[in-house]
């Protein structure tokens, strides 16, 4: 049964961050009939990080498992979804819903005011909420790790985040740093774009899958396997890795000694290959060792190799830079700076304080949030604690 607004708090239930999570949850939330909902954006307009990726990445999920609750992702747009359409899509959801968004809003901290809610945020507001869903993202703040000599490094050093195509490295040696999703991807796409040399190092050997086996696409393995005991899983991905993908031993890419499933529950996902394999067979990507330090021109791996690349590309990862808004709440964050809980579960002792997007699900990042979505709007909906006309 859907509550009427008059049931509903006085205060408004404020979405914090813009991207498809925080969308998701505004829209399932209206849609259990809540007055007023608003998202707060700090940027110019909703899905900021994806207007942000490089230009060839396309969703590793298919179209079809990766709508969110209310509109699917037009077919038009194809199984594999292109980086420019994804915001296309974000931005035709925000409009169908209604969505109350008001972005160059940056929220600072969060504190909590008896039953209600006290957001700090830009221009010195202050607001008051009944309740708040933190969907700021799992890949929220650009991490480059604080290599020896890497402040007085007289190459070019850049993160990920920062790249967008090989255009402005062709001909040049390159060295991608980190060999997760965006790494792989990365140098594939510098090989294919006419960099003249590319390399990639490697601290941690990932698990590579096939986007598609015959047609079947990883991800629905990963739904399948999502509940499995993680024993099984790790001899399952073993043998599916043998069966699916070349051994890349020889160009220093061996099997992985630890189980996909371990991996996942360490926070590592494994990397679709989106040319990766084929790059690095035919020499156009050459792995190499771990970056250890920085001195002068040069960058020191960890095998005691010396080179001195045009440019290095950092793609080290992301922090969820969640302390300065909530560190400051007991039993909130774990030690990794993660939410305890997250989708429809609240804080032991912090009711109405909800989190969406601060997992990495080998089922597909945009499937579990339309999850999430559905879950926080009926927890908010059934405990009262909803927003009414602010």
């Amino acid at each position: 049964m859907v509550t009427t607004p008059q049931q509903l708090s006085t205060h408004p239930v404020y979405v914090i961050g813009g991207g498809p999570g925080g969308l998701a949850v505004a829209a399932s939330l209206r849609e259990r009939g809540v007055a007023r909902v608003v998202v707060l954006e700090k940027s110019d307009a909703v899905g900021a990080s994806w207007r942000t990726h490089y230009d060839r990445l396309r969703l590793h999920t298919t179209r079809r498992l990766s709508g969110l609750p209310g509109l699917r992702i037009p077919r038009s747009f194809g199984r594999w979804v292109a980086r420019a359409d994804v915001v296309r899509y974000l931005e035709k959801y925000a409009e169908k819903h209604e969505l109350e968004v008001v972005t160059g809003v940056e929220v600072f901290r969060i504190e909590q005011a008896g039953p209600e809610w006290v957001l700090h945020a830009t221009g010195g507001r202050r607001l008051v909420a009944g309740a708040v869903v933190v969907a700021t993202g799992y890949n929220h703040t650009p991490y480059v790790p604080e290599w020896p000599g890497r402040d007085s490094y007289e190459g070019e050093l850049s993160h990920a985040r920062t790249y967008r195509n090989p255009g402005p490295y062709k001909g040049k040696d390159v060295l991608v740093v980190g060999a997760g999703n965006t790494g792989a991807e990365i140098a594939a796409d510098l090989a294919e774009g006419g960099a003249g040399r590319v390399r990639l190092a490697v601290r941690t050997v990932p698990h590579i899958v096939r986007r598609t086996t015959l047609g079947w696409p990883a991800q629905r393995s990963g739904i399948l396997i999502r509940r499995l005991p993680s024993g099984l899983v790790d001899r399952l991905g073993a043998l599916l890795a043998r069966f699916a993908t070349p051994d890349l031993t020889a160009y220093g890419l061996p099997r992985p000694d630890t189980g996909l499933a371990t991996r996942q529950r360490e926070g590592a996902v494994p990397v679709q290959d989106v040319g990766l394999i084929d790059a690095v067979r035919t020499g156009k990507v050459e792995v190499v060792a771990a970056v250890d330090a920085f001195e002068g021109g040069e960058v020191l791996l960890a095998d005691g190799t010396r080179i001195t690349p045009d440019a290095v590309i950092a793609a080290t990862g992301y922090r969820r830079a969640l302390e300065p808004l909530l560190g400051h709440l007991d039993g909130v964050l774990d030690e990794r700076g993660l939410p305890v809980v997250h989708g429809a579960r609240c804080p032991r002792g912090v009711p109405g304080l909800y989190f969406t997007g601060f997992t990495n699900p080998i089922s597909g990042m945009f499937r579990e949030l339309a999850m999430d979505a559905e879950k926080i709007a009926r927890r908010i909906a059934r405990s009262g604690r909803r927003a009414g006309r602010g």
